[in-house]
């Protein structure tokens, strides 16, 4: 399920609170934060530049919104075969966010960039071209869910500094492991909600896939289950106590790699 279906089921979800998204620049405009501007050539034709690392996934990560909407390789190469395509949009209608791992520079002089892919199956990744993604944003913020422990980690620049007890998927509908992301952010106004205060849309696609929206894995309050937690009581979604939700909402942002384990 998307986060959005679950709150308007529940007919009360709020106004979005976004941290910074405006959409990114057109492309080949110069973009702040980028391995080079969109479109550019190497600075020296001369020798080949080497890619770079653009996350470890736990110290640092980068992410960026989409520019255009063109093909995902599975190789840095036009050739390659295709393995999807960018798009604009979640499933709840946010801009996307792809999360970036390395960059590339083929014998053309084209930068290229490996990135993680929101969609089913979990844990696909490709490559695109860097005139496609607008402006590369960072984070050093990390969020580690321990499904043997249910127990959720937080960690700045690599050092933890808060957990929690969690409620997640149930046996037959677990919280799939893998590297995730979060993708969405929403205010639940109303404390009669069972997602109040807050709800975030994560990359995590669950095992539910007739669910509504797709089956997105949402992290958000309790549920009406606050005793329930901690414990595996859920369709999928992670689920927090309302004080912890608080918590991670003032300290999490977009983009925030989340690893389910």
């Amino acid at each position: 399920m998307t986060v959005r279906d679950a709150a308007s089921a529940a007919g009360m979800l709020a106004a979005v609170l976004t941290t910074a998204l405006t959409l990114p620049a057109a492309a080949g405009a110069a973009t702040p934060g980028s391995t080079t501007p969109a479109g550019a050539q190497p600075p020296d034709s001369g020798s080949q530049p080497a890619g770079r690392r653009l996350s470890d996934e736990t110290r640092f990560t980068r992410w960026a919104h989409v520019a255009r909407r063109r093909p995902i390789y599975r190789r840095p190469s036009g050739s390659a075969a295709r393995v999807g395509r960018l798009h604009w949009y979640t499933e709840d209608g946010f801009p996307e966010i792809y999360l970036l791992l390395r960059t590339h520079w083929d014998r053309y002089g084209r930068e290229w960039v490996k990135l993680r892919i929101p969609a089913r199956p979990n844990g696909q990744t490709g490559w695109v071209r860097r005139s496609s993604l607008g402006a590369f944003r960072l984070t050093h913020t990390l969020v580690v869910v321990n499904r043997k422990r249910l127990r959720m980690s937080f960690y700045s620049s690599g050092r933890r500094v808060w957990n929690a007890p969690v409620g997640i998927g149930r046996r037959g509908t677990p919280t799939p492991a893998g590297r995730f992301w979060i993708r969405e952010r929403f205010k639940i106004r109303d404390r009669r909600s069972g997602y109040y205060p807050y709800a975030f849309g994560t990359a995590d696609y669950s095992t539910l896939t007739e669910w509504p929206g797709g089956g997105v894995v949402g992290i958000h309050g309790p549920y009406y289950e606050s005793q329930a937690i901690p414990g595996r009581i859920s369709h999928g979604c992670i689920r927090l106590k309302v004080r912890d939700v608080f918590w991670l909402a003032a300290h999490v942002r977009l983009g925030t790699p989340i690893h389910v384990i």
